[in-house]
């Protein structure tokens, strides 16, 4: 079994302290050095309570981590050494994954608009299970990917509201004609793939797409594929104030589930964990010494020049600032590390990782690993930890394993 991560990879801390106290030892670092700048600091503990309450609600989906939401390296170990996939957008994300270790047959290459070369990289790289939804896209995949595993995209949003042009995924109407096309061109079709987004995982909304999932399944049974993986997209919930939403939408999917193994990304695992569609979580701003006495201020906080996009909040109520003060920001989550060379010629934020021991251990139980003993701990490590946010889940060897989708 390959270890993709070890206790070298991040600061390994102790019951009775919190996030919160490793924030500020690193604060008293930085404010005695002359090059201060941004930081962050990523609870992995987080990520791990997360990834077994998914799995636990959703036995049948492995989970394919969206690389392109947090693609830093803690994250990505951290998810590889707990047995999930990963959806890459492209080659680089594919040679990211790759790079830590990560086999082919556990890529899923899930862009539904993909470059040619970026096809043959793939190929010649060993990924194999891509999406399609159109007929220019299955011709660039059958010239220059013979061996893709294929799954076909629908349109999952039937609302009114929804404008056709706007959508990914081809309507049921055209799904036949596609899979005919791609028999005809030798292509393999192992499944279906929808996603719903943000706004669409009411149950009712689920149980639509799933049926016209199903429709499409019985025309690729017609033409002669053997069709059994279905991919039911993202965009679940990732916070606690959300937990009994995501809790009902696990359990309406299981009320479902008769279409064979499925996939999807989990619940957006940052620390903390947010909504992936979110640029920003803009909630829980504190300064790191408020100062009660003095007025507040209408504020606004931007991002770095020419960034229009990095708006982080308006209309807060802030004391005057001055250089070298500290804004704190909770529940960043997903998309606040960008996955790509920062533009400008901005360095990315130092980025600290942080696992309580219990935290830890669960990890090791959930691999089948024996849990170190009091004598194997290393002689030092950090009085710190993040122990406030382990969930029963970790006190529990895991008992359940996803589903393999190959």
């Amino acid at each position: 079994m390959n270890a993709y991560l070890n206790e070298s990879n991040f600061t390994m801390v102790e019951e009775g302290f919190t996030t919160r106290d490793l924030l500020e030892n690193l604060l008293v670092e930085l404010c005695q050095a002359s090059d201060q700048q941004a930081f962050f600091v990523a609870d992995l503990g987080d990520i791990v309570k997360k990834h077994l309450r998914f799995l636990k609600a959703l036995p049948r989906v492995k989970p394919y981590f969206p690389v392109k939401c947090n693609g830093s390296e803690g994250v990505m170990r951290l998810l590889a050494e707990l047995g999930a996939g990963f959806a890459c957008t492209n080659k680089a994300e594919i040679a990211r994954v790759q790079s830590i270790g990560v086999p082919a047959d556990k890529i899923f290459y899930s862009s539904p608009c993909k470059q040619v070369a970026h096809i043959k990289y793939a190929a010649s790289h060993g990924v194999r299970l891509m999406t399609l939804d159109n007929e220019v896209e299955l011709s660039k995949v059958a010239r220059s990917h013979p061996d893709a595993r294929v799954l076909l995209g629908i349109a999952a949003d039937s609302s009114p509201s929804a404008h056709p042009s706007m959508m990914f995924g081809t309507t049921l109407k055209s799904c036949r004609h596609l899979l005919e096309t791609a028999k005809e061109q030798a292509v393999e079709v192992v499944g279906i793939s929808f996603h719903l987004g943000s706004c669409g995982l009411d149950p009712q909304a689920f149980a639509q797409s799933v049926a016209a999932a199903q429709l499409a399944f019985e025309m690729g049974t017609e033409l002669g594929y053997r069709m059994h993986l279905l991919d039911i997209g993202g965009g679940f919930p990732g916070t606690e104030d959300t937990r009994a939403r995501f809790e009902e939408t696990a359990a309406g999917w299981r009320s479902l589930r008769d279409l064979g193994d499925t996939t999807s990304p989990p619940p957006s695992p940052s620390r903390p964990a947010s909504l992936p569609w979110k640029r920003f979580l803009r909630s829980s701003l504190a300064l790191m010494k408020p100062c009660p006495d003095h007025p507040s201020h209408s504020s606004s906080l931007r991002g770095p020049p020419g960034h229009a996009e990095d708006r982080i909040a308006d209309g807060l109520e802030l004391p005057e600032l001055h250089v070298g003060d500290w804004l704190i920001f909770e529940d960043m989550g997903a998309y606040t590390v960008a996955s790509s060379s920062p533009l400008g010629g901005c360095s990315q934020p130092q980025i600290t990782y942080a696992m309580s021991r219990v935290a830890w251990k669960a990890v090791q139980l959930f691999q089948g690993k024996p849990p170190q003993t009091e004598d194997d701990r290393d002689s030092t490590c950090a009085p710190l930890s993040c122990g406030w946010e382990m969930a029963e889940t970790l006190c529990v060897t895991p008992v359940f394993a996803p589903a393999s989708i190959i």
